[in-house]
Formats: structure tokens, C-alpha cells, sequence
């Protein structure tokens, strides 16, 4: 959906996950006024990975954002100091413990660990669209020739608001209950110039309704120490919010002359909320673009809502476990609070993983 010249590609994925896992019946066990919350079947998350406390583990948002970024790097024709641009996407920014950092930028230290001592560099907060944010804007870059390739990566602690949930929730429908379902983790993405139709991104773009931008607020807690996410989950989850995302694409696909079903996708990616938001959001895309959905590729189940890190998580553990085909079209659809929603179409053949 942009008439630049040249395209850009997926040239390497990295991932990385704190070994610790929780149980869903042990984080319920740890929630103090609600002590039987349904929570796995109204999630569907059996158990997400938790972050090492110990300074010596490395598992703060920084620490975990540099071991991905590693890892992607380990997988890509590229050295650190050959890239170009470097971009870190975290919501929370903690680093030495509990300091929550804004300067120096996550990317700009990033860039110096990764020896990419030339790069670009700059954080970017768009909430859970927080990684495809950046990789629309790396897109963009390297379609109009401004850069030759660049890394977009988070690490994210966000099991640090479950803690503040278990402390301070008082029954199923308390705004801090969505905080329950989410787990650790870090991703990195490598991008650069495409030259076969084979690996391309075929187009990213992003949609945002402000009006909607109070229902999900991440903040300090207004009870105890600690921060805290409020979210209105019946408005967030009802129908008419839903259709903002195939509304939006398929207009988009309208302007191109083309439809939902004439883009054959093999898969699709849902931000990784719940599974049966999942299925509600494919639900409502199949029956608003009048077509069947491709496979839905989900990991909340184990991973839990990893916030920005959600889609390239899902793509980063299919792939490897080799549940989802080289070669195949994949579209991503964000839905973070603001509310951004979108779509990112691409095929993905020679990604290293």
C-alpha cells in the first residue's frame, strides 16, 4: 500500500525467554483477595516465563532485549557494526534492578553492546504495536533508499504488573485482571533490502483511534509500590472495536483493487491476548471480510500476553519448532491499546531463525 520503489525482507529473527516458568494454579495461588479466579479458562494461558530477579541473571527489559538482539545477529549475514539503524520498542524500560529508564535510550546503549557504532538509533513507544511500529518505520526507511538494513528489538518484564495484580485485585472484573495473563520474553528482527518476491513484506500499515486510548494504561500502582495496568476489557473486546481491523485492511486492500481473500495468506497472528480472543478476533474477520481465515498460529497458551513481543514470538516459535512453512504469507494484526490496529503482510522463505 505505498507506490515506493523497492521493498524491504525479514533477514533474521532472534528470540529469547527466561528459563523460569509459572503455572497459571501457582500465579492464582499467589493472588491474595481472589483466591479461586478462573483464569486459565478464561485465557487460556497454562503458564508464561518469569524473569530472574538476580542482578547476575540479566533478565531485566534491557538484559533481555540485548540477548535477543544477539541472537538475531547470530543468525544474520550481519555484524553489529554493520548496521545501520537500531531501534528498541520496550513499554517497560528497566535496567540495574527497578530503575526504569528513559535517558539514555535503550537503543543507544544497545547499539554501543552490539558494536554498531555507526547506527541510527532511537526508541519508539506505540504501546503493544510497539515492534511492528518499528518495523513500519524501518520499512519505510529502507524502501526509500534512506538505509541499507537495521534491527528492531524489546525485551519486556512484563510479569512486574502480575505481581502488582496478585497483590491488589479484588475479583474477576477489576481493571487489573488482564494483568494476570501476561509473561516475559525478548524478540529482534532484522531487516534489509529485498530482491525476491520469496521474502518480501508486501506492506505494513498502521491504524490508530485515540478515542479509544484510555481503556489499557500502564502507570505506577494508585494503591501499593510498583506499576500497574488498568484495562477496560468489555470495551476493549467488544464487536464494534473488533471491526476496526478488518474495516481499516480492508479498506486499504479496496484502494489496491484487491480483497482479503485474493491475498491468500497461509497464516495469520493475532496479538497474543488469550485464545479465545483470538478466536473472537478471527471470528469477526472471517465474518466481516466474507472469507475464510488462514491458520491461526498462537502461543499464549505458554508464553502468555508478552506484550510487544507477541507476534514475532509466535512466528520465532513456529518456525523453529517447524509448525509453520518456509515460504509461506503471513499477516500480522495488531490490536494495542490506543487502539492501534493494522496489518503487516509478508513472505518469509530464507529467514534465519
Amino acid at each position: 500500500m505505498t507506490s515506493d520503489v523497492g521493498y524491504s525482507r525479514f533477514e533474521a529473527l532472534g528470540a529469547y525467554l527466561p528459563p523460569a516458568i509459572q503455572s497459571t494454579p501457582d500465579l492464582v495461588a499467589s493472588v491474595a483477595q481472589v483466591p479461586d479466579v478462573p483464569l486459565e479458562r478464561i485465557t487460556g494461558v497454562r503458564e508464561r516465563r518469569v524473569y530472574d530477579p538476580r542482578p547476575e541473571a540479566g533478565e531485566d527489559s534491557y538484559g533481555l532485549a540485548l540477548k535477543a538482539a544477539e541472537d538475531a545477529l547470530a543468525h544474520s549475514r550481519y555484524q553489529g557494526a554493520e548496521l545501520d539503524v537500531v531501534i528498541s520498542t520496550s513499554i517497560t524500560r528497566f535496567k540495574d534492578g527497578d530503575d526504569f529508564y528513559f535517558e539514555p535510550s535503550f537503543a543507544a546503549l544497545l547499539a554501543k553492546e552490539l558494536g554498531a557504532h555507526r547506527a541510527i538509533h532511537f526508541d519508539l513507544s506505540n504501546a503493544c504495536a510497539g515492534m511492528l511500529s518499528g518495523v513500519y518505520l524501518l520499512d519505510r526507511m529502507i524502501r526509500a533508499g534512506i538505509v541499507r538494513n537495521g534491527l528492531v528489538v524489546s525485551g519486556e518484564q512484563c510479569t512486574r504488573v502480575a505481581q502488582t495484580a496478585a497483590r491488589e485485585l479484588v475479583d474477576s472484573y477489576d481493571p487489573q485482571f488482564a494483568s494476570l495473563s501476561v509473561g516475559d520474553s525478548a524478540v529482534a528482527v532484522v531487516l534489509d533490502r529485498s530482491v525476491d518476491e520469496a521474502d518480501r513484506i508486501h506492506y505494513v500499515d498502521l491504524m490508530t483511534s485515540s478515542e479509544f486510548s484510555h481503556l489499557c494504561l500502564g502507570m505506577p500502582s494508585d494503591q501499593s509500590e510498583g506499576i500497574a495496568l488498568y484495562t477496560d476489557n468489555k470495551k476493549m473486546h467488544n464487536k464494534d472495536r473488533l471491526r476496526l481491523w478488518p474495516a481499516f485492511h480492508g479498506g486499504q486492500l479496496a484502494k489496491q483493487g484487491s480483497t482479503f481473500a485474493d491475498e491468500a495468506f497461509d497464516y495469520v497472528i493475532q496479538h497474543q491476548v488469550g485464545t479465545r480472543f483470538v478466536d473472537f478476533v478471527n471470528q469477526t474477520g472471517a465474518s466481516e471480510f466474507d472469507s475464510e481465515m488462514p491458520e491461526s498460529l498462537t502461543g499464549v497458551e505458554v508464553f502468555g500476553n508478552t506484550a510487544t513481543t507477541s507476534h514475532f514470538l509466535v512466528l520465532h516459535q513456529h518456525l523453529t519448532e517447524g509448525t509453520a512453512r518456509q515460504g509461506a504469507k503471513y499477516l500480522m494484526v495488531p490490536a494495542a491499546s490506543g487502539i492501534v490496529t493494522g496489518a503487516l503482510s509478508a513472505t518469509i522463505t530464507n529467514l534465519g531463525v
